[in-house]
């Protein structure tokens, strides 16, 4: 097979798998709202423990286990995915509230913004500069949550959350020198004490679901851990295999999927006041997706020039 075509078969097989993982994501309200009569923090600490159960067979079966151990033994390594842990847990956590008290509409918001909210965290911590474009983007954005926290009468905090939480552990995750499968195992076994505690509490004070309720809401809890590591092998597969333009707007299924489970599955309210808020919000997010396309397309001629 030629190089070619070689290229075009990872970019396909690339594209397939960054699809599916925002896609999954994208109908996790679905998922997660079967078990609203489970406590958030209950359904976080099942999807934690079977995460790390799933990814650490899944990993000895590939012979991968090492890579684990190397992990453990770099001290660097273990602080910094302590950190994106806690990231990733409030992030979960913030998801899990949301969809389980009717405001999966809010939940998409928050990942709907969590481009732009990269932008600013390039720009405060890496200090990186921003296009005029990218910087009314930006503004939009910025006078679209200001206008919902007004008519809501409160900051749209879940939202926020999401936004902030995967932002950050994205831009940490960046510069940890560790794959993402035995950096998934590594945060889960950082996170499976306190979650194994908190359920063998939970099971002492009679509170625990899992053996207690149902078939189905049992199936659910254990398959959640599961399910989570394989969209984030897929999404972390796709994303290695894509330019970084294609990944931005392949990023935006996941919102609008969730968008599209509250109001027409779940059926949410979402009036014509905070339409507004959102349209202000997509205005800003389709200027920013399309300056991303004009930069990389730029930088593409450079490279071909050079």
């Amino acid at each position: 097979m030629s190089d070619a075509k070689i290229g075009k078969a990872k970019i396909d097989s690339g594209f397939v798998a960054a699809t599916a993982a925002f896609a999954i994501w994208g109908i996790f309200p679905i998922y997660f709202h079967a078990l609203h009569e489970v406590p958030a923090l209950q359904v976080i600490a099942h999807r934690v423990a079977w995460s790390c159960v799933f990814v650490l067979v899944w990993m000895f079966f590939r012979g991968e286990l090492g890579q684990v151990w190397a992990g453990i033994t770099n001290r660097g390594v273990v602080l910094r995915l302590a950190a994106t842990a806690s990231l990733i847990t409030a992030n979960w956590l913030a998801f899990v509230y949301g969809v389980t008290h009717g405001r999966v509409v809010e939940t998409s918001l928050g990942y709907f913004i969590g481009p732009l909210v990269n932008v600013l965290l390039g720009v405060v911590l890496l200090s990186e500069r921003l296009t005029p474009a990218q910087w009314t983007s930006v503004a939009l954005a910025t006078l679209g949550v200001s206008y919902l926290t007004v008519i809501t009468g409160g900051l749209p905090w879940i939202a926020l959350t999401l936004a902030v939480s995967f932002s950050s552990y994205g831009l940490l995750r960046k510069v940890v020198k560790i794959d993402a499968l035995p950096g998934l195992a590594m945060e889960t076994l950082i996170l499976t004490p306190f979650a194994a505690g908190y359920l063998v509490w939970s099971e002492a004070t009679g509170v625990a679901a899992l053996g207690h309720t149902d078939a189905v809401t049992d199936s659910l809890l254990i398959f959640s851990g599961p399910l989570t590591a394989t969209t984030l092998f897929l999404f972390a597969y796709g994303t290695r295999r894509l330019p970084y333009s294609t990944v931005g707007v392949l990023q935006y299924i996941a919102p609008s999927l969730q968008f599209a489970s509250g109001l027409f599955i779940l059926h949410e309210p979402f009036d014509h006041a905070r339409a507004i808020g959102f349209a202000v919000i997509w205005a800003a997010l389709i200027i920013y997706a399309g300056e991303g396309v004009r930069l990389s397309r730029k930088q593409q001629a450079r490279t071909v020039t050079a």
